[in-house]
């Protein structure tokens, strides 16, 4: 039985934490604000942008899981997680490994073009930029620290592309515009993987792209939620440039380690989804 520590337990981290309690382990969940009832999972309560809320927390876990979420879009959100935060944790955590949850922003290829975990990942969105160094703080931190980038993550209460289908939006057609998932079931999935993997002394590489079996452009995944909802197809939105970070995800490193997706494309793992009643 390991014991590991998920900082930042929100959706995701919930369901790593109730995975790995199945399995047998203990689990530790860091939050500033904890639930009332951890469902088997322990909490502790800290702000990891602050040193101080950290300073009386037990350090003898086997194993530590990054998972938090900036709480907005803007540039001082995302410093105090993966900047001032990311410090604060590897400084009271020395010598974990961690499973860091990245994200596949950190790639800014603009032109539709296939990445996987040997692309250049140099990003030009500021926060993106950010992520992409705390990746390299983690990776230097310690050698078997792993990094996952997920890509857009989604399922039922993450449902941004199944409002957008009920509102007629305007979507470009051409050039193609893809966009890339994963189910939040998968990523819970991948990272208990991954740990799975390390326990049975498999060797890991330090990253990992995962993103699920079907990158589609954008119109074809719209127009079906669109047609699922029974509402009318989306308007074309003609443009002749490449949108920003357009761009194909190969999950061909994780799946060769043997990881199977629950939801391989946006036909399963939108299948929740039905017509709003009249």
């Amino acid at each position: 039985m390991a014991n590991i520590l998920i900082v930042g337990c929100g959706d995701v981290g919930t369901r790593l934490g109730k995975r790995l309690i199945a399995e047998g382990h203990r689990v530790t969940g860091l939050k500033r604000q904890p639930p009332g009832v951890g469902e088997g999972i322990r909490y502790l309560k800290a702000d990891i942008s602050d040193a101080d809320s950290l300073a009386g927390l037990e350090t003898d876990f086997d194993q530590l899981f990054y998972s938090v979420s900036a709480d907005g879009r803007n540039e001082s959100s995302y410093r105090a997680v993966y900047e001032s935060g990311l410090r604060n944790v590897l400084e009271k955590f020395p010598g974990i490994p961690w499973i860091f949850v990245s994200s596949t922003s950190v790639y800014g290829q603009s032109h539709g073009e296939w990445v996987d975990e040997m692309s250049p990942a140099e990003p030009g969105n500021p926060n993106a930029r950010l992520i992409r160094e705390a990746e390299k703080r983690v990776l230097a931190a310690h050698p078997g620290n792993i990094v996952a980038r997920f890509s857009g993550i989604y399922g039922p209460g993450r449902e941004y592309l199944v409002r957008l289908a009920a509102s007629r939006p305007a979507i470009q057609r051409t050039p193609l515009y893809y966009t890339n998932r994963i189910h939040r079931d998968d990523c819970a999935g991948v990272l208990a993987f991954l740990f799975e993997q390390r326990l049975a002394g498999r060797t890991l590489d330090a990253c990992y792209l995962a993103s699920d079996d079907d990158p589609a452009p954008l119109w074809e995944v719209v127009s079906w939620l669109a047609e699922r909802q029974q509402c009318p197809l989306p308007a074309v939105k003609e443009t002749g440039a490449d949108a920003p970070m357009n761009k194909r995800c190969n999950n061909a490193r994780l799946k060769a380690l043997g990881y199977r997706f629950l939801y391989p494309g946006y036909r399963e793992g939108y299948g929740w989804v039905k017509p709003a009643p009249d």
